[in-house]
């Protein structure tokens, strides 16, 4: 088993630890509002954050956050990422073959401009309202140059 402890290392001796980091290290959650806190990569492993949980094809599945790993960001900002119980994590729900296909219809009409009619392989732009290349012929018509 791993000392968890950021003060000791496995000899017995106390290893130097930032201050930003052992201000983190709140396992009981007394000074975090009740909800246990560790600094980065020092969470115990049985809790995963949502990504992690994600690429093993888990979700949280309406679990309460078991605990949150804080960290310094940049602009000296504090970051959090919420940690949940590997073993209250349920599978991954699936999409149906009905809802995978109207995804896929919702996705070609929005790759399909409405001036030419044809699928562009991106999705339309709302703030022009048709493909690239009908928006620049509309433009260049405008301003009375051939496009």
């Amino acid at each position: 088993m791993v000392d968890a402890n950021p003060d000791h290392d496995c000899s017995g001796g106390v290893v130097a630890v930032s201050r930003c980091r052992a201000r983190f290290y709140d396992p009981t959650g007394r000074n975090h509002g009740g909800l246990p806190t560790w600094p980065c990569r020092m969470a115990p492993a049985h809790l995963l954050t949502r990504r992690q949980l994600t690429a093993r094809a888990l979700r949280p599945g309406g679990q309460p956050i078991a605990g949150q790993v804080l960290w310094m960001g940049r602009r000296r900002t504090v970051r959090v990422a919420y940690l949940y119980d590997v073993a209250l994590a349920k599978p991954k729900r699936h999409a149906t073959e009905r809802q995978r296909a109207a995804l896929d219809k919702a996705m070609t009409a929005r790759r399909t401009c409405p001036t030419c009619g044809q699928d562009v392989g991106y999705c339309i732009p709302r703030s022009l309202g048709e493909c690239v290349d009908c928006h620049d012929t509309a433009i260049a018509r405008m301003h009375g140059r051939a496009a």
